[in-house]
């Protein structure tokens, strides 16, 4: 069996009694163990769980019984979703040894698919970083070459994928944090509308911009899944009541007749020229597939930057009030109650968490939450009618995912600018709410994956899939695999 099988291959590799479902995740956590070493991708691993669910996918099967629709399916999970009995970190010291007492809503679903988890992947602490090196655990290694960086925060994730670790894993998305990953790692991922999936059980960053969803490396994969943990969950509020579509049963729809926007803005100063040429590349494909290509305008993007680091780390600040050494976590004592939520927050904090929880509580201290915050949320209401004037005019945005390919370890990292800089193309869909996916479209010349994002209306994930799989049709660039994967 094939390492980098896709879903529908385990399934009916299961059913026709290729192999068994033991036999099958002995081999993936074997391999997983193995490649760890090396990535770093998972933080921990769910081996005997693992093998557990597999026993009874097998009992199943020897019983005639109905197989879920993720039988079998390799998932591993960004370790900012809570699962049962399991530590769950979220890259931070601060929970290094918290085990939560509930799943996630989407630990539900996918269990419930029949789904079977191999590990918790590593992640920038809090999700809070565009390259896993704020991890406090290590950074994770990109497996095109290992001296790179994966991209964040949800690294751990698209390296599982990539590397045949995992046939698909779940992260999250608070400003690209998917589809850069994503990008670099030469998968897919796709951020669904915000409201799509729900965040129950999701350790939060900056809520009115989280979202989780997926990796994998085809869109039929990525359909699949997202069938499987869309859907409207009481538990969470701000969960969408909409309808899930059957988004594998239309992945063959094709392009012809869909406009196709380019957003002038994200094709000018800072893009690396072999990855506009790969973007446009990738286009032109789509336009002979039957697209037309037309230019629109995105005319607030330049300010997406600025309101993005107001925003999130508004709402970080807020958020991470509750790690404080009083309800769970780490606990540092001290002689007072202060000294101890002193010594609590500032023995279990990484330095990017805590420069951005102090960037929030500026942002929202009186005095300033008028100047800074309200006006960020201004012009967060000026870039979502941008995307509302654009989508007046064309079906989806195309665009670059990533203005780079994956620079090396440690070269950013020192520079928090030009890190933020690296999801210059992805925070406006956070923003604005919208779903977006990044798919690979080519190689740089040193061999690194480039990422083509497609950016659609609201819970219009399904015409996003149909272009992806239309473009998969007509290229292998998702079928490529990096060496270190298949040594």
């Amino acid at each position: 069996m094939n390492e980098f099988a896709n879903i529908s291959r385990i399934r009916s590799g299961l059913q026709s009694g290729e192999y068994s479902a033991t036999e099958w995740i002995d081999e993936c956590l074997k391999r997983s163990s193995t490649l760890n070493e090396n990535l770093n991708a998972f933080l921990s691993n769910g081996n005997d769980l693992a093998l557990a669910a597999a026993a009874r996918i097998d009992q199943k099967i020897a019983n005639n019984e109905t197989l879920g629709p993720l039988a079998g399916v390799t998932v591993a999970l960004k370790d900012n979703l809570v699962t049962s009995g399991q530590v769950t970190t979220a890259g931070s010291r601060i929970l290094e040894n918290w085990t939560p007492v509930y799943d996630a809503h989407v630990v539900q679903k996918l269990a419930q698919a029949d789904a079977i988890f191999v590990g918790k992947t590593n992640l920038d602490e809090f999700a809070m970083g565009s390259s896993t090196e704020n991890s406090a655990f290590g950074p994770s290694r990109n497996p095109w070459n290992t001296q790179c960086i994966p991209g964040g925060s949800s690294g751990g994730s698209a390296v599982a994928v990539a590397a045949g670790m995992a046939c698909v894993s779940l992260g999250s998305d608070t400003g690209g944090s998917i589809r850069q990953p994503a990008s670099l790692c030469g998968v897919l991922g796709l951020k669904p509308t915000w409201g799509r999936v729900s965040r129950y059980g999701l350790i939060a960053f900056a809520s009115s911009l989280d979202q989780v969803g997926p990796f994998g490396r085809c869109a039929e994969d990525l359909a699949l899944t997202l069938e499987v943990i869309a859907g409207h969950d009481s538990r969470d509020s701000t969960c969408a009541q909409q309808p899930t579509p059957n988004y594998s049963r239309s992945l063959n729809a094709g392009v012809k007749g869909l406009k196709i926007g380019l957003p002038k803005e994200y094709f000018g100063k800072g893009l690396d020229p072999e990855v506009g040429s790969a973007v446009q590349t990738a286009v032109s494909e789509l336009e002979v597939a039957g697209a037309s290509i037309v230019e629109v305008s995105l005319p607030h993007s330049e300010h997406c930057l600025a309101a993005y680091y107001l925003i999130a780390p508004a709402e970080a600040s807020s958020n991470l009030s509750r790690f404080d050494g009083v309800r769970f976590g780490l606990r540092e004592d001290g002689d007072k109650i202060h000294d101890m939520y002193k010594n609590t927050r500032g023995t279990g904090f990484g330095p990017e968490v805590v420069r951005r929880i102090m960037l929030g509580t500026y942002a929202l201290s009186s005095g300033y939450y008028d100047a800074y915050y309200g006006t960020a949320q201004r012009v967060r209401t000026l870039i979502r009618q941008d995307f509302e004037s654009a989508y007046e005019q064309c079906d989806i945005l195309a665009c670059p995912t990533s203005p780079i390919t994956a620079p090396r370890l440690g070269e950013k990292s020192g520079d928090p600018l030009a890190m933020y800089l690296m999801d210059i193309y992805t925070i406006s869909a956070n923003l604005a709410g919208i779903p977006a996916i990044s798919m690979p479209c080519g190689l740089s010349s040193s061999k690194l994956p480039i990422g083509l994002q497609l950016m659609g209306p609201w819970f219009q994930e399904e015409q996003l899939l149909q272009v992806a799989h239309a473009y998969e049709q007509r290229t292998d660039w998702h079928q490529r695999r990096p060496e270190v994967a298949c040594d």
